[in-house]
């Protein structure tokens, strides 16, 4: 038998008053958990339950012990967080491949309105997100017994999480011991828990992962399972709707971005893999070869999990093609040979794939996206769009189309457009095929290569422009600074809500400029009823263009300190927050502010005025309201260089940046024949060889054959520059309104010296606290973070 530590009376009362202090202040400290976690080492456990979590994901020493915990073949389950409904919420260390992250549904098995969803961000803004949580189970009232005595219901992630690993350790207990440490490890027992999972009907897989844990047939898989690798999800069918969402809504076509689907490579076999070869496409039809597919890969799968990135294109000969494009996927992953073996263990992995194809649209229906310009934390204190909101001062969801933005995208393919997603620079896409390209809420500078072509493409080549900003203000960005006592340093916004400055650089060459005020208030257009949250105002704008203004509070003095009520600083005044304008043969429209579109905080939605800016931009349709006689401007708005917004002088930006110091360079996201040059003036290295039947359709792209680029790592692994966070980095996920104790209870033995679901924090005060990091305690999904 294990022995198990027991205390005296007086220091178990010390040890839970201890407990109890931290719990109701919601702090614990990074070096905790990573004595917690040596401790799991050591003692050699199977099973290791985390009730917590955070959105830092590039805290290493936390992470690289979690890679060191599953390497040891320890089985880690963990919640996958409290922030739903929001997308993009995935909490560390659930969002990692090599951990089993669960999700929270009801007795209705609805995913609970708190289960965090959304792709993983890792991979943003390089490439697209893996799909997270791997399963779901019960987490929604879900009976409990109390510290004291008695039962009480509980809620969240926190107590799905549980359920599941619970669900785990009987798995293991079923193995006979002899034959356990073969055949069990973290990959084999996801393997078992994704493939054996219940699809639901009604979730995407973004939201459920492989479905609602199913004890039984994971029993079965593990019955008969031998070591083998697998792709979780297994297969991407754009007919089975809504649960391949978002590829489902928008089907492929030739000129297009590359679609990119992130797959999950799990290796049974052994911590340690390689791929032996690159990936393959096998079309099951002539129609199949239409389809061209580049590889981004762990050459490297350790430990146990790897990635495997899909970048889909359709070939320019498929420009008129309708119809649906079926086949597989291949790659071969081996293993070095186990104890007792001599030759290596080799599995090939299939991933089918069912894609829908549709001629390519009319490039007024064509919406680019800009995502290579937008930063969120981490790896900075990127503050909150909306000043507004006092829960939660990160702005950590994606920014992308498909996380905090993707009802705005659901919307826009309702109304008949199609949204591509651009993470390289502004060089790396030809105008022409394009009627608007799309920014909002950006952060990033710009290469004046950039500048230069943007302007050629609006004036020259008529592409439209639609520009959602947010506030920029450096005394109340000072005002956000803090001293973080995990860091001990000071803390401060590395830019505003959005990096006007750098957005003032891209369309100076239109005459147009946004100030440094922070306006906040409601107003209403055409019958539509809209609220400005700490959105900015116009201050350049050029003659013959139509500007709107809206009496608004001017927040800039006192936007940080988040006061509700009015303050004699603030004052009300007209200020133009719209501007549409043709420049050339292209045309612009600027707005102030994108917590309308975002649905992170969004009071109201401006879904309206988005349609109405891009039926201007792609199409020059002009609705009668926002270009009435009285918006016309018969003279310039102006101000002097010296009254733009300046950029901060005391914040290295390089540090965050994907332009500053770095290198102009197509990635893997941009147009395959683009990879790797600078996409400007690009020559054209040949043609595609004709199928028959398809002719050739020059769309002015060059050379769409299909290569295979391997990785060893995942390029958006960077460095961390510090140990970086801010005040209570991590959240416990436990059920808030009314904690018996913080995270979980002790540690239960359920195979005495084999099998543990530990309660971490149990063994922490016996441990030398390394680094004073703090992490923070979740709660129900009822509830958002309190102490932010």
């Amino acid at each position: 038998m294990q022995n198990v530590l027991v205390l005296p009376p007086t220091q178990r009362f010390m040890l839970f008053e201890c407990l109890r202090t931290y719990s109701l202040l919601q702090v614990s400290y990074t070096s905790w958990f990573l004595d917690a976690f040596n401790y799991a080492i050591a003692t050699d456990m199977d099973v290791l339950n985390l009730s917590i979590g955070g959105p830092d994901y590039l805290d290493l020493p936390f992470v690289e012990k979690v890679w060191e915990i599953t390497a040891n073949n320890i089985i880690m389950v963990s919640a996958i967080g409290n922030d739903g409904p929001l997308y993009g919420t995935l909490n560390n260390p659930a969002d990692q491949s090599d951990i089993i992250g669960v999700g929270g549904i009801d007795y209705s098995d609805h995913i609970a309105s708190f289960s965090s969803r959304g792709m993983s961000t890792w991979e943003i803004p390089h490439g697209y997100g893996r799909v997270k949580p791997d399963v779901v189970a019960y987490g929604r009232d879900i009976m409990g017994s109390k510290i004291s005595t008695g039962c009480k219901s509980l809620s969240g992630t926190s107590v799905a999480s549980p359920v599941v690993a619970g669900m785990v350790c009987l798995l293991v207990s079923v193995i006979p011991e002899s034959s356990r440490k073969d055949i069990l490890n973290p990959a084999s027992m996801k393997q078992a828990l994704v493939e054996g999972a219940a699809k639901l009907s009604g979730p995407n897989m973004y939201e459920q992962g492989a479905g609602r844990v199913n004890l039984l047939e994971s029993y079965e898989i593990l019955k008969s399972y031998h070591p083998r690798a697998s792709i979780f999800p297994s297969v991407l069918d754009y007919t089975d709707c809504p649960y391949s969402w978002p590829f489902c809504r928008q089907s492929l076509y030739a000129g297009a971005m590359p679609v990119i689907f992130n797959a999950t490579i799990l290796n049974g076999m052994g911590v340690i893999g390689y791929v032996e070869s690159p990936p393959t496409w096998h079309p099951s039809d002539e129609e199949g070869n239409l389809l061209s597919i580049h590889f981004t890969y762990s050459e490297v799968i350790w430990p146990w999990t790897g990635y495997l990135a899909l970048h889909m294109q359709i070939k320019e000969e498929g420009a008129q093609f309708s119809g649906d494009i079926e086949g597989n996927v291949t790659l071969r992953v081996y293993s070095p040979p186990s104890q007792g073996e001599m030759e290596n263990r080799i599995s090939t992995c299939v991933l089918q794939l069912k894609l829908k194809v549709v001629p390519t649209p009319p490039r007024p229906k064509r919406v680019l996206w800009d995502q290579f310009h937008s930063i969120k934390y981490p790896p900075g204190y990127i503050p909150r769009d909306s000043l507004d909101v006092r829960n939660d001062i990160l702005d950590w969801h994606g920014d992308h189309l498909h996380t905090n933005f993707h009802i705005m995208f659901n919307m826009l393919r309702d109304t008949g457009y199609y949204v591509e997603t651009l993470g390289s620079p502004l060089t790396c896409f030809d105008a022409s095929q394009y009627g608007t390209l799309l920014l909002v809420d950006l952060e990033d500078e710009y290469f004046q290569e950039e500048i230069d072509k943007l302007r050629d493409d609006v004036i020259n080549t008529g592409l439209g422009v639609a520009v959602f900003g947010e506030w920029y203000n450096v005394d109340t960005m000072v005002k956000m600074r803090f001293f973080d006592d995990n860091t001990r340093s000071w803390w401060t916004p590395v830019t505003g809500g959005a990096n006007i400055p750098a957005l003032n650089d891209l369309l100076a060459p239109f005459g147009i400029a946004f100030g440094d005020k922070i306006l906040n208030g409601d107003y209403s257009m055409d019958g539509e009823q809209s609220r400005y949250a700490s959105g900015t105002d116009i201050v350049r704008f050029p003659r013959g263009g139509y500007v709107h203004r809206f009496p608004f509070l001017d927040s800039s003095e006192s936007g940080a300190t988040q006061n509700v009520l009015r303050t004699p600083e603030m004052t009300v005044a007209d200020s133009p927050i719209l501007g549409l304008t043709e420049v050339g043969e292209g045309r612009v429209a600027v707005y102030g502010d994108s917590n309308c579109l975002d649905s992170s905080h969004m009071v109201t939605h401006c879904y309206w005025l988005l349609r109405k800016i891009l039926d201007f931009t792609s199409g020059n349709i002009r609705d009668p309201v926002l270009f009435a006689n009285s918006a016309k401007q018969d003279s310039p708005l102006y101000v002097e260089d010296s009254q733009l917004p300046s950029r901060r002088t005391d914040v290295n930006f390089s540090s965050y940046s994907s332009v500053l110091g770095k290198e102009l360079i197509c990635r893997s996201d941009s147009k395959f024949e683009m990879w790797g040059s600078k996409g400007y003036h690009i020559q054209v290295r040949g043609r595609n060889r004709k199928l028959p039947g398809y002719p050739v359709i020059d769309l002015g792209r060059g050379l769409n054959s299909t290569v295979d680029v391997s990785k060893s790592r995942r390029s958006t692994m960077f460095k961390k520059n510090k140990d970086e966070f801010l005040v209570n980095r991590y959240l416990g996920l436990f059920y808030r309104d009314e904690p018996d104790m913080p995270l979980l209870v002790g540690s239960h033995w359920l195979v005495p010296s084999i099998i543990a679901v530990i309660g971490l924090l149990v063994f922490l005060s016996f441990w030398r606290i390394r680094q004073k990091r703090r992490r923070r305690r979740k709660g129900s999904g009822s509830s958002r973070f309190s102490n932010m």
